[in-house]
Order: structure tokens, then C-alpha cells, then sequence
């Protein structure tokens, strides 16, 4: 198998699991994103589409079978550094249901107004926000050597978020 060229994106998956105003994220054990609460998702596998990618990525970290999801816009992220990422990002709307267990972290139910509060990648409060609002979204992230995040642009209304 070849090596993917370090720049080059890997497409992925963003899985939000909502009900109300709270998301079903995961606490994570291992990077990306060590110890901040991130929805489940995961990388495509070949020949296969970013929507069965959301659905069977939703399986397998929660157990949780979805039969469809909504698409709601990407994020693509761009650093010096082997984390180069193109993420479709979908959403469920799923019954309140008590935190199954999973092997990349531990899942808790987040209110919208406690995301603030809790350690969350800096891209993810935006995300929520746009779903919330029902705006679909195309934002360009743009980060350093260390993967701290320097800007970051809705690219649909040419607008600088961060």
C-alpha cells in the first residue's frame, strides 16, 4: 500500500448525533483531539461514499443504526503537518438514549449552551452553530506546525470566523 504524500487530504466523516439541543459526543482517548468532546466519525474507506461513511461510522463507535443522515457542509483542514483533512459532516437525529459504551472514548450527551464549557476542538462550536441555524457551511481551517488553529472561513458567504 502506498504512503499518502504528507499535505495531500484524507476524506473523512463528521458524525453529529443530535436530540434537542443536546449532541451525543465522544470524549476521546487517543489524537486526534486527546481528551475533547468531538462527534464520532472516521476516515472513508475505499470505494466507498462519504453518507454510508457517516452511517457505518455511527455504527461502530456507538451501536447506534442510522438509516439516513442529513448532509449540512465540510470542513477542510490544512496544516504543514500530516493533518490534512477534507470532512463531510453529517447529522442524525436520534432518540435520547443513556451512553453506549465505546472503544475511542467515552460518549456523554453536551447541551449547545454547556459546548463553551467543555474542551472541544475550536472548529466544532462554529459547526454546531451553522446546524443549529439551519445554514449550510464550507469552512476552510487553516493551522501551524503545533496544529493550532490560525483562521478559519465560511467559504459558502466569504465570511473569516476565526
Amino acid at each position: 500500500m502506498s504512503k499518502i504524500p504528507i499535505g495531500l487530504k484524507r476524506a473523512a466523516t463528521i458524525c453529529i448525533l443530535r436530540h434537542g439541543d443536546k449532541f451525543l459526543l465522544l470524549k476521546r482517548f487517543k489524537e486526534p483531539n486527546k481528551d475533547k468532546f468531538t462527534p464520532v466519525g472516521g476516515k472513508l474507506d475505499p470505494f466507498e461514499s462519504p453518507l454510508n461513511s457517516a452511517i457505518r461510522e455511527t455504527f461502530e463507535e456507538t451501536g447506534i443504526s442510522v438509516k439516513t443522515m442529513k448532509y449540512c457542509g465540510i470542513l477542510t483542514e490544512t496544516s504543514p503537518t500530516e493533518y490534512n483533512w477534507t470532512e463531510y459532516v453529517y447529522i442524525a437525529d436520534i432518540d435520547f438514549i443513556s451512553p453506549p459504551d465505546c472503544n475511542e472514548g467515552t460518549l456523554e450527551w453536551i447541551s449547545f449552551h454547556d459546548l463553551l464549557s467543555v474542551p472541544t476542538p475550536k472548529t466544532d462550536w462554529h459547526i454546531y452553530k451553522y446546524i443549529l441555524d439551519e445554514k449550510p457551511f464550507a469552512f476552510s481551517a487553516e493551522y501551524n506546525e503545533q496544529l493550532t488553529l490560525l483562521s478559519m472561513t465560511e467559504e459558502i458567504e466569504n465570511v473569516k470566523i476565526i
